[in-house]
């Protein structure tokens, strides 16, 4: 196991960290946490949906629905794998939570990394596994909470299942009359504090639990916390000198010894500061997730989002059953704003990846799998489980009306050039100083391996293997072509093998 120690991990934040810009936004987005019930050495945050990690993508929400604001990304387990991740980014620094004392810490020593003379107008919080969330709910948050002139608010969810199944914090607002009667009045339906669900089942069924607000009492039955379906989202949104002036006063006074940052809405309440709480329009952006099972349920959502996206643009045989990277989404509603139709084909379990170029009137098979600087022409075939695929640096070029059939296997630098039919159980290889180009109307059938080889146009190879070779393109005396077939090179080790007698 690789373990690395506090100073490079603190010499990688300030390495890795930008100067703020001079905006009043902020963000805090909380990455320190492992999560011990995913069940996995790598971070919770670095956990993937549609392919993105989940810190990642709460990142993008984050600068997509603040745009110009100031991040910081709190990280501790797993810290240089989740730094390295994000990377150095524009107006974003990293800080370390050496010890993980719950999210109230995180905040605080997020808050230490800041000039004591800066002048932030709003913080907002978020939970990096929270891996749905976007930008839009980001921007109509930051609305919510400009309109409300609260002080703090809560993102929260509504549980739409049995109270029972519900393990998440409770929203505890305001109720119309108190204890001894007396109406609410104004404050009706103000927010008192989050509850969390192991308090109340701890709680005895014939119990009151009472809270005070602003003088008054307010009670509730344990029924009621429980059927309360409005649950804390963990994402938060502050004035940022009220947050500086209370942060400081959270304690661990609590069964965990953690500081939370819930412990804020009471803290705000007691010093007359005003709490707010809204839901967004989509509840599944603010799942977050603690097991395999929820983080399988929120990439089943990221892709119903994409097929949502794609149906009528694109046909997808199989809903349940592709990858599009959302680059190549964004590549694909772009092509379809020309108003020329692509017909572009995906049979099932199809993965086409991030920097995937596509084309009108491209067919992928079953199974078929492309990856990397990936360029198509028009009018290209991939039969069932194709495989196309290059390192970064590389380029896959493929012409126009090409065919590609089953399961061939075709990685690296490569050209193959307009009308080229490449028929099953061919492989095809090419490195930076040994690239492979296929001319124009070649046809490769049979058992044949290319590495490094270029064929000119018209060529016709058969039940070969060609290394580091140049296939001219010769006529016999009819005009036509004269095909390469069965040519196999001189073994090497020959005299290392014997029949079995």
């Amino acid at each position: 196991m690789h373990y690395t120690s506090n100073n490079s991990i603190e010499n990688l934040v300030k390495e890795l960290s930008d100067d703020f810009n001079s905006s009043t936004e902020l963000s805090i987005i909380l990455a320190a946490g492992h999560g011990k019930r995913i069940k996995s050495q790598r971070s919770k945050m670095l956990h993937k949906i549609w392919e993105i990690p989940t810190v990642e993508r709460v990142f993008r929400a984050c600068k997509n629905g603040l745009p110009n604001s100031n991040s910081i990304v709190v990280v501790g387990i797993k810290a240089e794998d989740v730094i390295r991740v994000i990377g150095k980014r524009e107006a974003n620094k990293f800080a370390y939570q050496k010890e993980q004392l719950g999210t109230g810490h995180a905040v605080q020593v997020a808050l230490e990394t800041i000039d004591p003379n800066s002048n932030f107008n709003t913080v907002f919080v978020l939970p990096g596994d929270m891996g749905l969330l976007d930008s839009d709910t980001i921007s109509k948050f930051k609305r919510d909470f400009e309109l409300s002139n609260c002080d703090m608010m809560v993102l929260t969810g509504l549980y739409s299942g049995d109270p029972k199944n519900n393990y998440y914090g409770r929203i505890v607002r305001v109720k119309e009359k108190s204890i001894d009667g007396k109406p609410s009045g104004e404050d009706f339906g103000k927010v008192i504090e989050i509850i969390e669900y192991k308090d109340i089942l701890a709680l005895d069924d014939d119990e009151l639990y009472t809270v005070d607000y602003k003088n008054k009492k307010y009670g509730f039955t344990k029924l009621e916390l429980l059927e309360i379906n409005e649950y804390n989202s963990g994402v938060y949104a502050f004035r940022y000198d009220k947050l500086k002036s209370l942060i400081n006063q959270l304690s661990s006074d609590n069964a965990q010894n953690e500081i939370y940052i819930t412990d804020l809405i009471y803290l705000f309440n007691k010093n007359g500061f005003s709490v707010g709480a809204v839901s967004p329009d989509n509840q599944f952006v603010v799942m977050g997730f603690n097991d395999k099972s929820v983080l399988k349920e929120m990439e089943a959502i990221a892709r119903r989002k994409i097929f949502d996206r794609l149906k009528n643009i694109i046909e997808i045989s199989d809903p349940d059953d592709f990858f599009i990277h959302e680059k190549v989404v964004e590549q694909i509603e772009e092509l379809d704003k020309k108003g020329i139709p692509l017909d572009i084909s995906l049979d099932k379990g199809v993965y086409i990846g991030e920097n995937v170029k596509l084309n009108y009137n491209v067919h992928f098979g079953r199974a078929v799998f492309v990856d990397g600087n990936v360029i198509f022409g028009e009018n290209v075939r991939l039969q069932n489980m194709v495989h196309l695929s290059c390192f970064p640096n590389q380029q896959l070029i493929i012409g126009n009306n090409v065919e590609i059939l089953w399961s061939d296997i075709i990685k690296g630098n490569i050209v193959i050039g307009d009308n080229s039919r490449i028929e099953s159980s061919v492989n095809i290889t090419g490195s930076d100083e040994y690239p492979t180009r296929i001319g124009k109307n070649v046809l490769i059938k049979g058992t044949s391996y290319l590495f490094g080889t270029i064929v000119e146009d018209g060529v016709y190879i058969e039940h070969s293997v060609l290394i580091k070779k140049r296939i001219r393109a010769v006529k016999d005396e009819n005009g036509n072509i004269r095909p390469v077939r069965f040519y196999i090179p001189i073994p090497e080790g020959a005299d290392l093998v014997n029949d079995i007698r």
